[in-house]
């Protein structure tokens, strides 16, 4: 199959254009910057071509893009592409906003890592060091057909699994979804909660901690705590621990916090990201 990367010299582009080198694709690079084109020319000794000339003929489009030019990249590509092409966003946020275009004769697939497990059997240090995935650590990936026969299901995810190779789980979703778990779960609560963590082991230092000791305390603890709440090892906190987080909660957290993965709170959230 002949594949188009587009955004193939950016830093997401990259990632996935070092996976398609020998993956049996036969995949045509676009890149609009000329630091782009270079990157990509050194990383992979690849050259670019023209949009018109990539998406001739080309069975799937890869969308390499940020979340804020989708609309503008597939309001001109589209009607450029044969029926029947498989175009592939590498996140929910754009097809759930609905920024892409109205056609029925072609496939929307939608994928996105979830980055190597902090409980992981990597067996060497540069599995363990490749924390975003798609070099040497195993990950999951979702993935949606979000429209288009059935049988591209299988295109896209095996072009998913190969650009986010090497994979752990493969997961099929819908779009809705998707977006409940980014940005819902992991940006607007993961990622808020471990900032708020950092700023509390902050706030410790700046109370008299040695800032190495309140890291350790605080990496270690998470470390062994995570593995008892997401159940990667039997075990129950002590009753000191279960009463601080009992005061705790209704402390640090509103009664109504969860209602950020309501419809309207995702799609607002993705309406201020693309």
């Amino acid at each position: 199959m002949k594949l188009a990367l587009l955004g193939a010299g950016g830093k997401m582009g990259v990632r996935l254009a070092n996976n398609l080198v020998g993956s049996g694709y036969d995949v045509a690079y676009v890149e609009v910057s000329d630091v782009g084109r270079k990157r990509l020319k050194d990383a992979i000794g690849a050259d670019c071509v023209d949009l018109d000339t990539a998406v001739k003929g080309a069975g799937a489009v890869v969308l390499a893009v940020p979340d804020t030019l989708i609309g503008k990249v597939a309001g001109p590509l589209v009607p450029k592409l044969d029926p029947g092409t498989v175009v592939i966003c590498l996140d929910a946020a754009a097809p759930h906003a609905g920024h892409l275009p109205e056609r029925a004769d072609i496939s929307y697939f939608v994928t996105h890592p979830c980055h190597p497990p902090i409980f992981g059997d990597e067996p060497d240090i540069d599995a363990l060091r490749d924390h975003f995935g798609g070099i040497a650590a195993k990950q999951s990936i979702v993935n949606a057909l979000m429209q288009g026969p059935e049988e591209h299901y299988a295109v896209g995810e095996a072009i998913a699994k190969t650009i986010w190779k090497p994979i752990l789980r493969s997961h099929r979703v819908t779009v809705e979804q998707m977006a409940l778990l980014e940005p819902g779960l992991s940006e607007t609560v993961a990622a808020t909660l471990l900032l708020a963590m950092r700023q509390a082991m902050d706030e410790v230092v700046a109370r008299g901690v040695d800032k190495e000791a309140a890291r350790d305390f605080l990496l270690g603890h998470m470390n062994v705590l995570g593995a008892v709440i997401f159940e990667e090892v039997e075990g129950v906190f002590s009753d000191a621990c279960n009463k601080a987080i009992e005061n705790a909660m209704p402390v640090l957290m509103q009664p109504d916090w969860k209602k950020v993965f309501e419809p309207d709170e995702i799609m607002e959230s993705i309406r201020r990201i693309t």
